[in-house]
């Protein structure tokens, strides 16, 4: 044996499918071949470097496993011929036993170099829900390495651990796998049957178009109204009468066995649906050769020809007007699946329904989460028109208060009014004239902020959003006119503001702020000019505050956990630190003020005041300490004969200290557990001591009062997530519930009432008379109010999933509500909405989140949490599989997110599609649609809203998810809900 021969004996690799072999032990060594003890034997190409053992491929073997003793040569990977030559691997998504497969050519080393790169090259081919992250093998066998990877083998991608067997490559009931797969060829089907001529890829005779498929329309033809549009692929290995009876199935025909045309023409093989019909679109399906039963209107049929001569004639075919849809359409990839009939939920069941109608108009079809969802036309329908709407949204009321998660936010102006922030908008409250003024100038939400000292001014500072319009920055702005005179410090900060202050001593010249970022960087500026007059990093994590001190505007002091310094800025620049607190301290030092002759006062966590003053040397020192509340200090305020106001965030407690009788103690008073803990302290009238102060609490309240008097509630919020809001049906009020289990109802800008429930509320719903609120909880109990007086009710258990939403159907005797769990529960509704007994369940397998009637009340539409649209009916207690029966149902409300009326929201061409649409409804005139998206985007479109074009307007006043959007009874108004601090605003629908 010449040395070529034994090389190219060496890299054999068995074809023929072979059984895993029992386990055998190492075989005896053999004695090296003559051609092996040839003293002239060279290798024809350089050493190769060593192989490991497990490198060898499966199905390939060396026909020289041992070599000389005295010239030894381990096994190596290269000089097997397999692994030189590309791989053609083939891929399938996990779970999905009709996906086409993606096939990938690469060679070793050169294409791909880990099995990371091979990942990313798959997230990209792939619509996975997290990428590519795990690939198995048919059996489920996991692999790590690309070696692994056989070529003509197919391998199973996930985006999780979990393998799902499933029978991948399926198409048309064959299954196919690439080439020759080691192990795998028992499912291999397809290759036992000769490939037919029209699964070559040779063009058509005359050259026209692809003949891979064709979409046409096939009739029952003994019931006319069951039809259906199939993609029926011409390159199919069954036979043709296999062929019709799979779509007798599809018609709900046993035995079908004759196809004909309009015109009474039988079509007997698939070269006739190729050429002699190929500009025929409508065909029929019998039992029997029978002609078809045409529809009015149309001509007789021609007479049917013998069934023993087949018809080359085109001209006997009737000219049937083809629909634009099927005539411009590209022929199908050869990668996309070849699907040979529609899914039975396609099947038109209406016998009013003509041909023409139902192809009146092309269905829309929307990616969601990277799943193309198909939705069905109505018949009829109002205009789609795509011009911006003539009203747009002016804001006119910010109710609740940011104290949850947010210090230091309350203050007051020269005019009286409050000055506060709510998510993204900076609010101006005057209790006198019961009036709101809004600057709406940040695009995220307002993270800190601070009154200029001449109290004219404000600075403000955002965390950072998405895209470019988001980034974090500080503003300056004016209480008078609300307009923006200095924006500065764009693409400087990371991931926000943490804090800003104005300097003192130069009326106010300079703005120091904190980056909430990693480094926590102290930038410190001159605002007019956006001048940077000099940055050092804190490095520390949890940086809660910062300020200038009164006496020295180059003398700036930071605090936060286990952090207290002194930062000394030199005219270079450049600043010099001195740590009072330093780490591993765990106070965390949450409140600053000053004293008249300069000595810091500060408050932690530990409920302890500590004075710090300066020695003769300029080094601070302790002075007193005290513990003034139980836990942690949320506020400090120092007035201006020298009494100082602390507020506990934990005991609620609001106590008085006189600084110059060594801090004692003068008296304190105590807020409601309603109320909730102490979050910031300002006086009512800054100046004067007559002891009124505003609070802000961390239940977002805002509380007036004083020490020697009690403390009334001026702003009611919630303060956890917000979700439900329904409106009354024949007047300006709505109603809300949240997380908190409180249950408010609101008429124009004042509460009516807030109920506290003994539940996590998540939906809520009027009842169409007017008189009951029907709230569903996050442990599955249904609650009902009076909402005349915010009474309690009742309490039904309905199942242990939340209650994600509910309605009342337009007569108000039925209750339907969609659970986590996928369920649809009933409940049959008297007595005004007062009376209520469990009637049905229908059970689901999708978490649901929104849900409509039918104006009928026979039909319910539903969201899922996957954003899929399933429909249910009432009478027969089952869901509706069919979405075309489904598609001409008219709508009490329109809450779902998804939909051919409002697919315009999704494939906007004016905006990208990087967020999810997370609330809409439609307007009681059915000419609004409002929407609100997964980064706080509100937007007003024309109903109905079903073209790529539709124009809007938008604002954004959230940052975070839009839970709610309801318009009020007169479409005068809307109220909105989103955001993480249960923001809840009331916007006016202006002429635009």
């Amino acid at each position: 044996m010449t040395s070529e021969e034994s090389m190219a004996a060496a890299a054999v690799v068995t074809a023929e499918p072979v059984a895993a072999p029992e386990p055998q032990p190492d075989p005896e060594p053999q004695p090296p071949s003559d051609d092996e003890k040839s003293p002239d034997w060279r290798p024809s190409r350089p050493p190769s470097p060593p192989q490991r053992p497990d490198d060898v491929s499966e199905g390939s073997e060396t026909t020289r496993p041992n070599l000389r003793p005295d010239r030894p040569e381990p096994a190596s990977r290269y000089a097997n011929l397999n692994y030189w030559k590309a791989r053609r691997v083939t891929f399938y998504r996990n779970g999905d036993p009709f996906h086409p497969g993606v096939e990938f050519r690469f060679k070793l080393g050169r294409d791909l170099v880990s099995m990371d790169a091979l990942l990313d090259r798959l997230s990209e081919r792939l619509e996975l829900p997290r990428g590519a992250r795990f690939i198995f093998g048919m059996d489920g066998d996991r692999k790590y390495r690309l070696e692994e990877l056989e070529d003509g083998a197919s391998y199973v991608v996930s985006s999780y651990k979990t393998f799902k067997a499933a029978s991948y490559g399926k198409k048309n009931g064959m299954w196919y796998a690439g080439g020759t797969v080691t192990g795998a060829s028992g499912w291999s089907r397809a290759g036992t049957r000769k490939q037919s001529v029209a699964e070559s890829d040779a063009p058509p005779p005359g050259g026209g178009k692809n003949t891979s498929g064709r979409v046409i329309r096939i009739i029952n033809n003994m019931d006319h109204s069951i039809q259906c549009r199939v993609l029926l692929n011409l390159r199919t290995t069954q036979p043709f009468e296999e062929v019709l009876e799979d779509l007798g199935q599809v018609l709900k025909m046993s035995g079908a066995k004759r196809m004909y045309t309009i015109t009474g023409q039988e079509v007997r093989s698939f070269s006739q649906l190729r050429n002699e019909f190929a500009d025929v679109e409508t065909f029929y399906l019998g039992t029997a050769m029978v002609a078809p039963a045409l529809s009015p209107g149309i001509s007789a049929p021609l007479p049917i020809e013998s069934p023993i001569r087949r018809s080359r004639s085109r001209g006997a075919v009737a000219a049937m007007p083809v629909s634009e849809d099927t005539r411009g359409r590209r022929a199908r990839s050869k990668s996309r699946p070849r699907v040979l009939y529609a899914p039975e939920g396609e099947i038109v069941r209406n016998s009013d329904y003509t041909l023409l109608e139902v192809l009146k108009e092309e269905p829309m079809r929307v990616t969601i989460r990277g799943l193309r969802r198909t939705f069905y036309p109505p018949i009829h329908h109002a205009p789609i028109d795509s011009s911006p709407p003539d009203k747009k949204m002016q804001l006119e009321w910010v109710y609740g208060y940011r104290g949850a998660d947010s210090r230091r936010n309350l203050w007051v102006l020269p005019t009286g009014e409050l000055l506060y922030y709510v998510a993204a908008v900076a609010v101006m409250y005057d209790r006198d004239e019961e009036s709101q003024r809004h600057y709406m100038g940040h695009t995220e939400d307002i993270q800190c902020m601070e009154l200029h000292p001449s109290r004219e001014l404000v600075a403000s500072g955002q965390r950072a959003g998405r895209g470019r319009r988001a980034q974090a920055h500080v503003r300056i702005w004016s209480t008078d006119t609300l307009q923006t005179l200095h924006v500065f410090g764009m693409a400087e900060f990371e991931a926000g503001v943490a804090a800003v202050a104005f300097s003192q001593l130069n009326g106010g010249s300079y703005v120091l702020a904190v980056d909430a970022g990693r480094e926590s960087i102290l930038s410190v500026w001159q605002w007019q000019w956006g001048h940077l007059l000099g940055k050092v990093a804190t490095l520390q994590e949890e940086l809660t505050g910062a300020a200038f001190h009164p006496l020295d505007d180059n003398l700036l002091i930071t605090h936060g956990k286990g952090h207290l310094a002194f930062w000394n800025r030199r005219k270079d620049g450049f600043f010099e630190r001195t740590d009072i607190i330093k780490p591993p301290a765990r106070t965390q030092v949450t409140a600053l003020q000053f004293e008249q002759d300069g000595d810091v006062v500060t408050a932690d966590s530990d409920g302890f005041i500590t004075i710090y003053s300066v020695d003769s040397d300029g080094a601070y020192f302790v002075r007193m300490e005290f513990e003034a509340h139980i836990k942690g200090i949320s506020s400090l305020v120092m007035l201006s004969e020298g009494t100082l106001i602390s507020g506990g965030e934990k005991d609620r407690k609001i106590a008085a200290w006189d600084s110059l009788q060594n801090y004692k103690r003068i008296t304190e008073t105590k807020l409601t557990e309603s109320a909730g803990g102490v979050r910031s302290i300002y006086p009512q009238r800054p100046g004067r001591n007559d002891g009124n102060l505003y609070i802000g609490t961390t239940k977002n309240n805002i509380m007036e009062g004083s020490l020697q008097r009690r403390f009334n509630q001026v702003i009611f919020g919630h303060h956890r997530p917000l979700m439900g809001i329904a409106v009354h049906p024949d007047d300006e009020m709505f109603a809300t519930a949240g997380h908190d289990k409180n249950i408010a109802l609101w008429k124009g800008h004042k509460l009516i009432f807030a109920t506290q429930v003994g539940y996590e509320c998540v939906s809520l719903a009027w009842h169409p008379g007017g008189g009951a609120l029907a709230a569903g909880s996050t442990e599955g109990h249904l609650v009902i109010l009076n909402a005349d007086a915010g009474a309690h009710v009742a309490t039904l258990r309905v199942c242990g999933s939340p209650l994600n939403c509910l309605q009342y159907n337009s007569a108000g005797d039925v209750l339907a509500i969609g659970s986590q769990n996928g369920s649809i529960y009933l409940f049959r509704v008297s007595r005004d909405g007062f009376s209520y007994k469990k009637s049905n369940k229908i059970r689901g397998a999708q978490p649901l989140v929104q849900l409509d009637w039918s104006l009928d009340g026979v039909y319910l539409q539903t969201v899922t949490a996957d954003y899929d649209l399933s429909f249910w009916d009432i009478k027969a207690l089952s869901p509706e599989k069919s979405p075309i029966a489904m598609k001409d149902v008219k709508w009490f409300t329109y809450n779902s997110t998804v939909g051919f009326l409002v697919s315009g929201m999704w494939n906007n061409r004016f905006y990208p599609m990087t967020s999810l649409i997370t609330a809409a409804s439609r307007s009681a005139a059915h000419d609004l649609l409002i929407s609100g998206d997964s980064d706080g985007y509100l937007r007003l479109f024309r109903y109905p809203c079903a073209s790529p074009k539709a124009e809007y307007n938008e604002v954004k006043a959230y940052t975070g998810s839009i839970y709610s959007a309801r318009f009020l009874f007169n479409d005068r108004c809307l109220v909105t809900s989103g955001g993480s601090d249960a923001a809840l605003m009331l916007w006016e629908l202006v002429d635009d």
